[in-house]
């Protein structure tokens, strides 16, 4: 199966201009809500509205395991990733309660962990296969492989209702897969150069953190005639990541705001981006996460998070935790009383 990759519009300035007016008629001096505003026009011209309304949002969490993980890249089992999934579905897991609270839909997509889960109550298979290669000893996923998780994250977006997805992933050993993507996409790929984007993940410390490094200068030697975006996805990445990947691209021409999590996530929006620059602008970031390269990610993208709360879980949860500042910047917009309305004097000129 070929991927195509799905046309994105680019943003309208001048909706950007008649919004950012609306938000300067607001009873407030110019400026005053900051990044709050900026976010504001951000998803007014995503969803090509100037009374933008966010409905029925989608968050999604991928899983998948990774056969670098027998290198003991992860302080973790891999059998943390079906039971994680299981946690996820009753509803104990941080992103469970987190979406629980704010009513946003959770769906738990299997894109091949080593042991599947029974059918169950939000839970899609878009199973690749039990578990990614071993990057060290060649390409973690064929070619084809790749492209069929795109084509699943893309169909899993076609059958979701709303005009927002929230991102998030499971998978033990996916710090590996994610860092090795920066590396490639980055040009930083051995010594100093590859521990700027390596970082402890779930735990691990400096004797694991060395061993990690090394593992991953061998993955990347290994495959080093992937060069290409969607080449370094196949053979570095994992299939939650190319999962999400096909999420965000469908999202993006479906004109759906996209909200990123943390260090894994934003490795799949990283390679979409190279593959479909105009997607970059329908990603709200939610926040820097404690892992190492998630701020070389971040400059890569030219990208500001919305919070920094020192989070290292994933799952989604910081994208979670965003998610109220979108709910309240189209609420400014759209509520908020205007100059004339509420006949307040405005600022002298």
């Amino acid at each position: 199966m070929t991927f195509e990759i799905p046309p994105i519009a680019a943003l309208d300035p001048a909706l950007a201009a008649r919004l950012q007016a609306a938000l300067d008629d607001k009873t407030k001096p110019l400026g005053s809500l900051g990044r709050l505003e900026a976010l504001a026009v951000q998803i007014g011209q995503i969803l090509g509205s100037e009374a933008p309304q966010l409905v029925q949002p989608q968050m999604l969490v991928c899983a998948a395991d990774h056969g670098i993980a027998a290198h003991g890249v992860s302080p973790f089992p891999t059998e943390v990733t079906v039971q994680m999934v299981r946690n996820f579905l009753a509803g104990g897991a941080a992103v469970s309660v987190l979406a629980r609270q704010h009513g946003v839909a959770l769906t738990v997509a299997d894109c091949g962990m080593r042991q599947p889960v029974p059918p169950a109550a939000g839970l899609r298979d878009l199973r690749i296969g039990c578990g990614t290669q071993d990057s060290t000893r060649g390409p973690a996923m064929s070619l084809a492989q790749c492209e069929q998780a795109l084509h699943n994250g893309a169909e899993l977006v076609r059958s979701l209702p709303g005009n927002a997805v929230l991102l998030g992933e499971m998978g033990i050993g996916n710090t590996s897969a994610a860092a090795l993507l920066l590396a490639r996409l980055s040009g930083r790929e051995s010594g100093a150069a590859l521990a700027e984007c390596v970082g402890r993940g779930s735990g691990l410390d400096d004797a694991g953190l060395a061993r990690k490094c090394a593992t991953l200068e061998r993955a990347l030697a290994a495959n080093a005639q992937a060069q290409t975006p969607l080449a370094a996805l196949a053979a570095l990445g994992g299939f939650e990541i190319a999962t999400l990947a096909g999420i965000a691209l469908q999202a993006a021409h479906q004109r759906r705001v996209i909200v990123v999590d943390g260090f894994i996530t934003t490795a799949a929006v990283l390679v979409a981006c190279e593959l479909a620059p105009a997607l970059r602008d329908y990603c709200v970031f939610a926040h820097q996460s404690q892992e190492r390269g998630h701020a070389l990610m971040l400059q890569r993208l030219r990208a500001r998070p919305l919070l920094a709360l020192e989070l290292r879980l994933g799952e989604g949860s910081g994208a979670m935790l965003a998610w109220p500042l979108l709910q309240s910047a189209c609420a400014i917009l759209n509520e908020m009383a205007t100059f004339a309305s509420a006949q307040v004097s405005g600022q002298n000129t």
